[in-house]
């Protein structure tokens, strides 16, 4: 089966990416200048990074917010206009399906969910939203996102007005008479925004970024640095079906009036571990030399497996290896050491706090 391309290919090719398949799209890994400068260049100043790949839903109708209400633990009804939240498709048992944005402009609910789940995520809601629920994927809009400490001066300086424009808000704003929707977000634990815009404008709008001069141009190599370093979850190492929020640390996602009325999915499993605990947790992952830690590795104390890395490699802004992984909950305190098992080589690791490079998020 052929790979989807992005509406940003043939940008990436002019600009020298190295391109690889993705999630069934063909997608840069890295630019000229190599992942380690483009994750530098995103710390401290802007980077930006087609996300395209990432399905674009649209829901609507009387019964939409009850519809997304009884498919995750968010608090649906409160999702203010021009907001947005962090959530979760969860299963029966209280496993993650997979995480998504849900934002709210007007009557409609604004959802992105991950490029290797959109089927199965469409697949889901079709089967169980109400038939008066309209569904719109929007495949007329590529989607970027500009991440950094510069990234509000670089819209700005695209005539862009950010006035009282904060983290997890969504907003319409106008670039040349074109409407775009952004979200101050991101998944590099920066300052950032997402930016959903018509097909026919966005190389345009990327060449804008560019000429600023404080924009570097990232892959997904430095994009999966970043949310490491900032100790946020990918499905598929640090969340799937068989992992709770719970045990991902993302507790924060399951709001108080859905546990207390426990009228989500998976809901019993989910409140008796945040009452007593879940039996492992992820843990961020401190390397001793100067050897990366891989997915799939297992941990050890002494001769007991304890856990295993779900992500590891080098962290740039750290200047040393680093991981996440999940280890039995009376192994997850940091400073606890660890063995990683490498090709029958013991590396040893120490369990760190997360997130390894503190969130700098505007709000």
């Amino acid at each position: 089966m052929s790979t989807k391309q992005t509406p940003l290919h043939a940008f990436h090719r002019a600009h020298n990416a190295r391109m690889v398949p993705f999630a069934g799209w063909d997608m840069p890994i890295q630019y000229a200048a190599g992942i380690k400068a483009e994750h530098l260049a995103t710390r401290q100043s802007a980077g930006l990074f087609d996300v395209s790949h990432m399905a674009q839903l649209e829901i609507s109708g009387d019964q939409a917010g009850a519809d997304l209400a009884a498919l995750t633990p968010s608090d649906i009804a409160g999702i203010g206009d021009g907001r947005l939240r962090y959530s979760l498709f969860l299963n029966d048992q209280g496993g993650v399906l997979d995480d998504l944005m849900i934002g709210r402009l007007g009557d409609v609910f604004y959802l992105v969910v991950n490029a290797g789940r959109a089927d199965h995520d469409i697949a889901h809601l079709q089967k169980h939203l109400d038939a008066t629920t309209k569904l719109t994927i929007r495949t007329d809009r590529a989607l970027v996102a500009l991440q950094g400490p510069q990234s509000a001066n670089v819209l700005g300086m695209l005539g862009l007005r950010l006035d009282d424009f904060r983290f997890m808000q969504l907003r319409h704003f106008d670039f040349n008479g074109t409407e775009l929707v952004i979200s101050r977000s991101g998944y590099t634990g920066e300052d950032g925004f997402e930016i959903a815009l018509p097909v026919s404008v966005a190389s345009q709008f990327c060449d804008a970024c560019l000429s600023t001069g404080l924009v570097t141009l990232a892959g997904l190599g430095a994009r999966d640095t970043l949310r490491m370093e900032a100790g946020l979850p990918l499905w598929g190492h640090e969340l799937e079906e068989t992992i709770t929020p719970v045990e991902a640390g993302l507790g924060f996602a399951i709001s108080k009036k859905r546990r207390d009325a426990a009228d989500f999915p998976g809901a019993k499993r989910i409140n008796d571990q945040l009452k007593t605990g879940p039996k492992r947790r992820l843990v961020g992952l401190l390397a001793g030399g100067a050897r990366p830690v891989r997915d799939g590795v297992l941990l050890r104390y002494n001769d007991r497996t304890v856990g295993s890395i779900t992500s590891g490699g080098f962290a740039p802004s750290l200047d040393r290896p680093a991981a996440l992984g999940f280890v039995e909950t009376e192994f997850a305190a940091p400073g606890t050491s660890l063995l990683a098992d490498t090709r029958g080589t013991p590396t040893p690791v120490t369990v760190s706090d997360l997130p390894f490079v503190q969130h700098q998020y505007f709000r």
